[in-house]
């Protein structure tokens, strides 16, 4: 990293469960210089700084130790959901397995949505669709089945992220799964337009995804 301006934030080294305090950490994460260019908000420098708090989600190796991740252990909810951030809300979103990453998503993932919708042209001869990716690493706070139970790992696949959707033994009957994002008013009100009016898929963003757009596509730019 000659002549690159780097910072020394923590990386987890090794899988960390949900709801590990903060003091158990030591041994999981370590110091790395990272470039700047490549950090996601809100990286930890210092462990002191967050007490008594707990993973919020599970933390897989590689990723950058994040304070979103860390909550009080009050807010602690469980390995299928997690706490909506102070200042949000929380809006459910009913989809088949292929538009929700194939139903690996889990409480404590970033998903991007992609909203298609029709132009409202009054010509209906001039209408036509258009698809964006139009949110970025919007936070999962709960995933779960269509009946409304918790998404739980399957015993036979402790290997899995904790809360996978992705389980042999759950009580799906129609299809689709129920993921609980936070947004802020304004964002909740698109969201629901879009839901009301349009299509929604949800693709897996984690931190680290670049993040980027070229506006909408219509049937013009699809094959460019």
């Amino acid at each position: 990293m000659a002549g690159t301006e780097t910072s020394e934030v923590y990386v987890v080294q090794k899988a960390i469960p949900a709801g590990t305090p903060v003091s158990g950490l030591s041994d999981s994460v370590t110091k790395r210089p990272i470039q700047k260019s490549t950090l996601t908000e809100g990286t930890v420098t210092d462990l002191a700084e967050f007490g008594s708090k707990v993973t919020a989600v599970s933390l897989v190796p590689g990723e950058q130790l994040l304070s979103s991740r860390l909550v009080d252990a009050s807010a602690f909810l469980g390995p299928s959901r997690i706490a909506v951030p102070d200042g949000m809300q929380e809006i459910s979103l009913k989809l088949p397995i292929e538009r929700v990453a194939g139903g690996k998503i889990n409480a404590g993932d970033t998903v991007g949505i992609f909203i298609s919708l029709q132009s409202a042209s009054g010509d209906a001869a001039a209408k036509s669709e258009a698809t964006q990716l139009t949110f970025h690493k919007v936070l999962v706070t709960a995933a779960q089945f269509s009946n409304g139970s918790p998404a739980q790992p399957d015993s036979a696949q402790q290997g899995q992220s904790q809360g996978s959707l992705n389980s042999a033994n759950n009580n799906q009957t129609d299809g689709t799964y129920l993921i609980t994002l936070a947004r802020n008013s304004v964002d909740a009100e698109r969201l629901v337009y879009a839901i009301e009016f349009g299509k929604i898929y949800l693709s897996k963003e984690p931190a680290g995804a670049i993040e980027g757009t070229a506006g909408p596509v219509d049937n013009t730019k699809v094959f460019r």
